[in-house]
């Protein structure tokens, strides 16, 4: 089991039904609206593995991923989005996630992660 998860969701309702999939996975499961409260977030709980979205309001998930990963070049950062594009997967290789997931397949998460 891991001792914190971080989960980086502009959609509440999205924020909520990834929790539901992985709030067994973790002793404890924290949340983030956005990207600009990602690293903050980072270094307060040291998670395990960070679940971030692409698209957010204030700070999009490759910036934020870029920024954790320069300060914590150890970070696990996993990349949720709905585009399975092959430019997408680029940008999350070069702005440092070890994992990319489809929102659609949620639960292939657990399988990376645990």
């Amino acid at each position: 089991m891991l001792n914190n998860l971080l989960i980086v969701e502009d959609n509440p309702s999205m924020r909520r039904l990834i929790k539901s999939v992985v709030a067994d996975l973790a002793a404890a499961v924290h949340e983030c609206a956005d990207g600009a409260e990602a690293l903050t977030a980072y270094e307060k709980f040291l998670p395990e593995w960070v679940l971030m979205d692409v698209e957010m309001t204030e700070k999009d998930g490759f910036t934020a991923t870029r920024e954790i990963v320069a300060a914590h070049p150890d970070a696990k950062i996993l990349i949720l989005t709905k585009y399975g594009t092959r430019r997408m997967r680029e940008e999350a290789e070069r702005a440092g996630a070890r994992e990319y997931v489809l929102k659609e397949n949620l639960l292939a998460i657990r399988e990376i992660i645990h």
